[in-house]
């Protein structure tokens, strides 16, 4: 009795942030807004690459970000270096964003002065993977230092994503990472998702991220 009412509350909670998520997708679309849901663990890199992307887009784009984290403010300050609007979102005990959250969140924000918004979830690969945040797009990033099965390990996110971002391929020899076997992995668990090999610090493969971003633009 309990696993079937634990199921059905789930259910519950899945479909009404379903639901949000819509509304939030629709509201973005009426602006003309593109949004990207960066996910990836601790220490993946993903708000440094939001960092490079803001740098290389925001002269030629209106550029906002909601930070999400247990507490946002060290992602958010990052990012508001950058001269862009930055909406920090306190999860506290809660280890994902959901679409409630960023309805709030772009509540905050001036939705006719805005042509890309990056939402940068909160860092883990579990628990952001059932909930849709309205995002045009979900962006998945990992890094060789993580081990070369992390893919293997996270096939629930994975299949969500659309752009899987292998990161730190520069350290792979030092970990003893095989990145072919991390793109084979992605390939596997999702043949539609594009995979891009990235190293920020020899920014092998950001253009190749900066083309995925242009490509999504309306």
């Amino acid at each position: 009795m309990h696993k079937i009412g634990t199921l059905e509350i789930a259910k519950d909670i899945l479909k009404a942030n379903k639901r949000l998520a819509d509304e939030n997708r629709k509201l973005l679309k009426k602006h003309g807004i593109v949004a990207f849901d960066i996910s990836g663990a601790i220490g993946s890199g993903k708000t440094l690459l939001i960092e490079k992307l803001i740098e290389k887009l925001k002269d030629n784009y209106k550029i906002a970000c909601i930070a999400g984290d247990v507490i946002a403010k060290y992602d958010a300050e990052r990012l508001e270096r950058h001269n862009v609007k930055v909406i920090p979102i306190n999860t506290g005990k809660e280890c994902h964003l959901d679409a409630h959250l960023i309805k709030h969140a772009l509540e905050d924000l001036d939705l006719n002065d805005i042509d890309i918004l990056f939402i940068e979830n909160v860092g883990n690969l579990i628990c952001p993977a059932d909930f849709d945040l309205g995002a045009d797009k979900r962006i998945v990033v990992v890094s060789t230092t993580e081990g070369d099965d992390i893919i293997a390990k996270h096939p629930e996110i994975m299949r969500t994503a659309d752009l899987i971002i292998i990161n730190k391929v520069d350290l792979a020899k030092y970990v003893g990472a095989d990145v072919n076997k991390m793109i084979e992995d992605a390939k596997k668990i999702n043949p539609n998702a594009k995979v891009i090999t990235l190293s920020l610090k020899t920014m092998e493969g950001f253009d190749e991220v900066v083309n995925y971003i242009l490509s999504n633009l309306k």
